[in-house]
């Protein structure tokens, strides 16, 4: 723990833990196969945040704010410097260029869609489900 840490209380990993969104952590290299099987039943939605990016935690934000609790989707949350190497596999796996702040939408074992940065908070996420 660095000195501003305890003068400051140290940063959550993350800034959705106190949210109502339906996160599931990405946290393990399995999560890959169970998001590749899963996007054969129903969409997979992975969200890749930077938490020393300022525009992620305000794209994060925004997405959070329009986000519809009745889309019928698994949605899984990456923060980048916790699990690099998961972003990596995610963009060797799905053949998509790493980016941060990032969204993908996997069907039928394939990237259907992907944006990055402030066109994340722009779209209707429906409209790719």
């Amino acid at each position: 723990m660095g000195i501003f840490d305890s003068v400051f209380g140290k940063k959550q990993q993350t800034e959705t833990k106190d949210t109502k969104m339906p996160w599931i952590f990405l946290e393990s290299m399995e999560q890959l196969d169970t998001i590749e099987t899963g996007s054969k039943e129903r969409p997979q939605v992975i969200f890749k945040h930077s938490s020393t990016c300022g525009i992620s935690s305000m794209v994060l934000k925004m997405f959070n704010g329009s986000y519809d609790p009745i889309l019928d989707c698994d949605l899984y949350f990456l923060t980048i410097q916790a699990h690099r190497d998961l972003s990596n596999a995610i963009a060797d796996k799905f053949g998509v260029r790493h980016e941060s702040p990032q969204l993908l939408v996997i069907k039928n074992g394939k990237v259907s869609f992907h944006t990055s940065h402030g066109a994340i908070a722009d779209l209707d996420l429906k409209d790719y489900l």
